[in-house]
């Protein structure tokens, strides 16, 4: 079978995490395919690494059930799931069974493996509090994939740890949220990145209540709380990056023109307006885009 084609080398694609404010993501990679914008590397972090995935596969419909249809199922998650220690978002159930072939929402997993994009998802060690990256060489199965797809995206406190190989993991944007540094890493200077905030968001320090609330919470885990309470700073930092990289014209990046969506929303009329609002703006300046790539 013959490989799918991609035709953007030299920029790297990242996406930001944010939860459900990744329906705005969302959107914007269904522009980016339906448009035929292929990149050949792709990077993302907690709500990011679902997008990733779904963009590689080139799943328009999915990639929009990811983020609306999924409220609706009964096993999505809640107050009744967080009580029972499943999270409240239920990612044992969202990432490793709603996408499983005779699963709600299979993932085209053929698609994936045909698709030689690299990809590169961030995951966080609550022991070494080090930030792993998993790529090709070690998700070539569905099961592989979704694992490390969850520990991605299991929030501390809101979803239990995922363990990948017997090491425990969280929310890969405990040490920042957008993967930026693993594209420089990995050799691109060109970005093309799709935030979850607006252009001017800055994350704030921990009220004293909040921090000593994290810091009891993981006693047992110091280095979660290491990252929480220093996390504003190295995504605050990041920021400034981006915004350097804008004004050097190395980076594209895509803001939100509206977000109203909070990290944890089921709101499902809100998702979808969001998700609505999101696919116009991406149609608006897909031109704008194009330009940048030298498509």
């Amino acid at each position: 079978m013959k490989n799918l084609e991609t035709n953007v080398k030299d920029t790297a694609l990242i996406f930001e995490g944010g939860g459900m404010r990744g329906v705005f993501t969302a959107a914007i990679a269904n522009v980016l395919n339906e448009k035929e914008i292929f990149f050949d590397y792709v990077a993302g972090i907690s709500a990011g690494s679902s997008n990733t995935v779904n963009y590689i596969s080139r799943d328009a419909e999915r990639t929009k059930k990811s983020y609306i249809d999924i409220v609706d199922d009964p096993s999505f998650g809640g107050l009744k799931t967080f009580l029972k220690g499943e999270g409240f978002f239920n990612s044992e159930y969202i990432y490793e069974k709603w996408g499983k072939f005779d699963g709600a929402a299979p993932f085209n997993m053929e698609n994936f493996l045909l698709n030689p994009a690299k990809f590169k998802i961030g995951t966080f060690n609550i022991n070494t509090g080090e930030t792993v990256y998993w790529g090709r060489e070690y998700a070539n199965t569905i099961d592989r994939l979704m694992r490390i797809v969850r520990a991605s995206s299991s929030m501390p406190f809101f979803m239990p740890k995922t363990e990948i190989e017997g090491e425990m993991y969280y929310d890969g944007g405990l040490n920042g949220g957008i993967p930026l540094d693993i594209a420089k890493k990995d050799g691109y200077s060109k970005y093309f990145i799709v935030r979850t905030r607006k252009k001017d968001y800055r994350k704030v320090p921990m009220t004293k209540r909040e921090d000593l609330l994290i810091k009891t919470y993981f006693k047992k885990y110091p280095k979660v709380y290491d990252a929480m309470a220093v996390r504003y700073e190295k995504y605050n930092s990041t920021l400034e990056n981006i915004n350097q990289l804008e004004k050097d014209g190395r980076a594209l990046v895509v803001y939100p023109e509206e977000m109203f969506v909070e990290s944890k929303d089921t709101d499902r009329k809100k998702l979808t307006e969001m998700y609505n609002i999101s696919y116009s703006q991406g149609l608006k300046e897909v031109e704008k885009w194009i330009s940048f790539l030298n498509l």
